[in-house]
């Protein structure tokens, strides 16, 4: 059992940051307070107007805050407590792989010629980090198996995009057009958004008992209509599709296109690879597999690789190796000269700093770790799962499907909800005061009361049983007094919100005076 006494049930007493409200630098701000008082210049100055025209001067001053320096550093300080962060306790959150980052990689992306290299460099003066990416592109291949492969995408969303822009180009240039495209019901909600925005009509497959894509149901759906099949294996229940071979020949039998959503690469490396079981296009979250911090909105890497019959459509510029070089080895460049690409999809060649994250820790750990790293989130999910079903959770929070799962699992709420009349919510915002972000809430949809629990393979075993215990003491709370749940968090620095007001009438602008 945890060595935590357990959190306080009721908010009698405030903590310190809920009574301390967050604020801005600005409600801070006292005129007349400096962190610094800059000596004279000791040079002559001339006035500004003779440095700058006129029309680029100001009317008056840019209303900076003013402050201390000790004020500016506790300012900050308090803002980067009131959320949760990974170095503060463990993150399952199902399906986002929030993994902790080895901040060697951190120190290698500062390195100033990795940081201060601009993105308009002349790719001469540039070779070491076209080799760098150079690198990666290869080490995404072997990871994938797919020959061919585009860093541009900056994210997982901005990867499907390019994958589903990839596949129109691919029918078109043969001469059809097509406009369905297949996505499971247990796909990731931006599957079916991206297919909206890339002017596809989206077509549901169910999924069958054991959890994986109905083959009935696909063939029924499998027309010339088809342009793609968008999957992700383990898909969101974090269960392996055994039926991958099949499902690929009834697509490939239709003539479209099978894309492949690496969310969940991080279950498979090692042991299996999309182009192997007959996946055509590929997107890879660097964020989520490849050691990149992520969250708040960035910045992120979603990397596309494709196979031969893909390639001649993917993003410009392409990286180039010249194997005559120069004398001193191979040389590096960017090719424009490919007549049927889809164009460049952002600007520069993507997030430089996510790809020497990404190579740092796939050399760091070389393909006998990468499998390793696959290897412990599989079992660090199942070693929790097992924990948890030998108690209450095995009650209340029942595993969604019976099969084993792979690096995360889903549980459906539906008996807490019903015997303890406690939600999934209740649940997820209890265990904030036991020191811990909740898990996915609420996905997949096909999952009543669904719960989406994602350990990682970063997270020791005593971490396990942590979360193990504070799951078996809230659902004894439940048994108790359900109320102590239902008005969960106590502990953080603002109490349980009004979401759906907060979504029906966001505040988005403070006014200051």
């Amino acid at each position: 059992m945890s060595e935590t006494l357990p959190p306080p049930t009721t908010a009698e007493v405030p903590t310190p940051m809920q009574r301390d409200p967050a604020t801005t630098i600005y409600e801070r701000s006292v005129e007349g307070r400096r962190a610094a008082t800059l000596p004279p210049a000791g040079v002559p100055e001339p006035p500004l107007s003779e440095l700058i025209p006129q029309k680029y001067l100001r009317a008056g001053g840019p209303g900076l805050p003013e402050i201390s320096e000790p004020e500016i550093v506790r300012h900050y300080n308090r803002l980067s407590r009131r959320n949760f962060d990974l170095d503060t306790g463990p993150y399952p959150l199902g399906s986002c792989t929030m993994k902790h980052n080895p901040r060697l990689n951190e120190k290698v992306a500062a390195l100033p010629g990795h940081a201060r290299l601009h993105p308009a460099q002349d790719p001469k003066r540039a070779q070491g980090a076209l080799e760098l990416m150079w690198n990666l592109e290869r080490a995404l291949v072997e990871i994938t198996g797919l020959p061919n492969v585009s860093l541009q995408p900056s994210a997982g969303s901005h990867g499907e995009l390019a994958g589903l822009l990839l596949t129109r180009a691919y029918h078109e240039d043969r001469g059809e057009q097509r406009t369905k495209v297949l996505t499971p019901d247990t796909a990731h909600g931006t599957n079916p958004a991206t297919v909206t925005m890339a002017g596809y009509e989206v077509v549901k497959v169910a999924t069958d008992e054991r959890g994986g894509v109905d083959l009935d149901d696909l063939r029924a759906k499998a027309d010339d209509e088809v342009a793609c099949l968008m999957l992700t294996n383990p898909n969101t229940l974090g269960l392996f599709d055994q039926n991958i071979v099949e499902i690929a020949s009834i697509v490939h039998g239709v003539g479209g296109t099978l894309y492949y959503d690496g969310a969940n690469l991080n279950a498979i490396m090692g042991y299996t690879r999309p182009g192997d079981m007959g996946f055509d296009i590929v997107h890879l979250n660097l964020h989520k597999s490849f050691s990149q911090p992520h969250g708040g909105g960035g910045p992120g890497a979603g990397p596309i690789a494709v196979s031969d019959r893909i390639a001649p459509f993917l993003p410009v510029p392409r990286i180039v190796r010249d194997e005559t070089g120069n004398g001193v080895g191979p040389s590096f460049d960017l090719s424009y000269e490919e007549p049927k690409s889809i164009g460049r999809l952002r600007g520069f060649q993507g997030n430089f700093g996510v790809f020497v994250r990404s190579l740092a820790y796939i050399s760091s750990l070389g393909g006998d770790g990468l499998t390793e790293a696959s290897e412990t989130a599989v079992l660090n999910a199942n070693y929790l799962l097992a924990r948890m079903r030998a108690g209450r959770a095995g009650k209340y929070l029942p595993l969604a499907f019976e099969r084993t799962p792979m690096h995360e699992f889903v549980l459906s709420g539906s008996a807490a909800k019903r015997e303890l009349e406690v939600k999934t919510l209740d649940v997820a915002k209890r265990l904030l005061d036991y020191g811990f972000h909740p898990p996915t809430i609420y996905f997949p949809l096909l999952v009543d009361e669904a719960l989406m629990v994602e350990p990682t393979e970063t997270e020791t075993r005593e971490s396990l049983d942590r979360l193990a215990d504070a799951f078996e003491a809230i659902l004894a709370e439940a048994e108790d007094d359900a109320e102590i749940l239902r008005q969960a968090p106590y502990t953080t620095p603002v109490r349980r919100l009004d979401e759906a007001a907060a979504s029906r009438k966001p505040v988005i602008r403070q006014a200051f005076e």
